[in-house]
């Protein structure tokens, strides 16, 4: 089962998707061009994994984490698909990074690698863009790297945990207007998921609704304003996003 979150005529509702139709908690039926995607939950503790593809460390000359780089995100940071990312003025290396997002089902803390997928509820996609001029350390990510509004791309839906038989073998693509730029599979992980998820609950209570971002795999290439973005994991789905100047709000 696909769940996702949607507006429409002004309503927030939960949603079931059914090819281009999506079933609304209130009972009404309405396609997909008729609803503004929202991030399929409402998230809580946001974990981000650095450095978590042995590819993506040497292409960026890092050696390969010895232990989890494990940094959080604020829920600022979340759009749907089909939103809008700001590309900072100021910024000329912002980078995607397709992910797979591991969605926590249950609360559990001491959870052992042979029951981790027991506290699954579901995956999703992420796009977890990088603003690498603000970079000073991959053992110390910069606040502004990863923490800035809608710099994360989720979605288009939760998929239950029972439709994917092995998330640590799909195939992850990222296509910048049209063209395939980055291609991989979680199966190339440092740490797979049930590591990540014992080794979080060692020494932290996981909760449900909160998500793990599991890192990406080598081939990140810069985007531009007016970029459309699309992130794609193998039986989950593709997740669109499209580059927009930023436009600086008046403090009031």
């Amino acid at each position: 089962m696909k769940r996702a979150r949607v507006s429409y005529k002004g309503n927030v509702y939960g949603a079931i998707v059914e090819d281009d139709q999506l079933l609304l908690e209130s009972g009404q039926t309405v396609h997909e061009s008729e609803v503004t995607w929202l991030p399929p939950l409402e998230a809580g503790t946001i974990f981000a994994l650095g450095l978590n593809f042995a590819d993506h460390a040497s292409e960026l000359a890092f050696n390969a984490p010895k232990e989890p780089l494990v940094f959080l995100k604020g829920p600022n940071t979340l759009i749907g698909h089909n939103g809008e990312t700001p590309r900072p003025t100021d910024v000329t290396h912002m980078h995607y990074e397709c992910e797979l997002a591991v969605v926590i089902g249950r609360q559990g803390r001491n959870i052992g690698k042979d029951e981790a997928y027991d506290y699954v509820a579901g995956y999703t996609i992420a796009n977890d863009y990088a603003f690498r001029d603000y970079l000073e350390n991959y053992y110390r990510p910069n606040f502004r790297v990863k923490n800035r509004d809608n710099c994360t791309p989720i979605g288009p839906w939760i998929i239950d945990k029972d439709n994917v038989p092995d998330p640590m073998n799909l195939a992850l693509r990222t296509y910048v207007n049209g063209t395939l730029e980055q291609e991989g599979s979680t199966k190339d992980m440092i740490f797979s998921v049930p590591y990540l998820i014992e080794y979080l609950s060692s020494f932290m209570t996981l909760n449900e609704g909160d998500i793990i971002l599991t890192g990406t795999p080598k081939g990140p290439t810069k985007v531009n304003v007016g970029d459309e973005v699309v992130t794609e994991i193998e039986g989950i789905g593709r997740l669109a996003n499209m580059i927009i100047q930023e436009q600086h709000a008046p403090i009031s």
